[in-house]
């Protein structure tokens, strides 16, 4: 995130992740009693202060006025299932010359604080599992990291293929389906996958049109990041690294940011 983490949250993340790593095949039934006052707090300070507000118009600055409130109420709204995922503001921002603009959502103030505090569950649960190939939207790794690796296996294997990939609309695509069973393996909690449930089936509010998306995951959306990482987790970094590596004659590595990549080999598939 770049910024520090409440110590009472940080022992919290640190308890679930020892716990992850533990039992690296244990779906957690019940996390969702991380989430009090304090977790939310903490979700709120690191939603940043400038962003853009969503289709009721509040900024995050409004929002904190009455903190202690609104958070109390988000919070009994999310425990009991009340909570509504209110419609996903689109917007777009240009890619460059020539291509398509990238679609953005912006949620509410509330809805980004929910969300912030619901990766803050997930992350230290899938941070044990992710693999060393990914990069992008993980503590502790940036695009510099991902370049500095590519470069690093460059200069000490003979590459002979290299592969540059990007997934075409890949966040506007993923398939809801696939991705509740993936969330399957490591979190059952009612509470946390309802809500995951909530955003997913949330509705898309462009030119005061709303539109319900039967896929995808609007980039913009806090918990966006997270649920990318999850899905590409299994249905690329693992079949790489299980399916691919062992069939090549000679090494072989993957950089992935996001949904771009970079496989690399210095032989082809035997």
């Amino acid at each position: 995130m770049g910024t520090l983490i409440s110590e009472g949250v940080l022992t919290k993340q640190q308890r679930i992740a020892t716990l992850a790593k533990q039992s690296p095949e244990r779906s957690f039934l019940s996390v969702n009693h991380y989430l009090d006052q304090e977790w939310l707090a903490e979700a709120y300070r690191q939603v940043r202060k400038n962003s853009a507000p969503g289709v009721d118009g509040q900024t995050v600055e409004e929002y904190g006025e009455e903190l202690t409130g609104n958070l109390q109420r988000l919070l009994d709204r999310a425990k009991s299932g009340s909570y509504y995922a209110p419609p996903v503001k689109r917007g777009y921002i240009p890619k460059g010359k020539g291509k398509e603009p990238r679609p953005i959502g912006l949620p509410t103030v509330e809805d980004k604080v929910l969300q912030r505090a619901v990766a803050m569950i997930l992350e230290p649960i899938y941070e044990q599992d992710f693999q060393n190939c990914s990069y992008g939207f993980r503590p502790g790794r940036s695009a510099h990291h991902a370049l500095e690796a590519i470069w690093q296996q460059i200069m000490r294997q003979e590459i002979k293929w290299i592969l540059d990939v990007d997934i075409q609309r890949f966040f506007d695509t993923l398939e809801h389906a696939h991705l509740r069973e993936f969330l399957k393996r490591r979190v059952r909690d009612g509470v946390i996958t309802r809500l995951i449930g909530k955003w997913m089936n949330a509705g898309v509010m462009e030119n005061k049109a709303i539109h319900y998306p039967e896929e995808g995951t609007p980039q913009g959306g806090v918990i966006s990041p997270i649920l990318s990482n999850i899905y590409l987790h299994y249905v690329l970094d693992e079949w790489f690294v299980n399916e691919v590596k062992p069939r090549l004659k000679g090494r072989a590595f993957m950089v992935r940011y996001a949904d771009d990549c970079a496989p690399r080999a210095q032989r082809r598939i035997a």
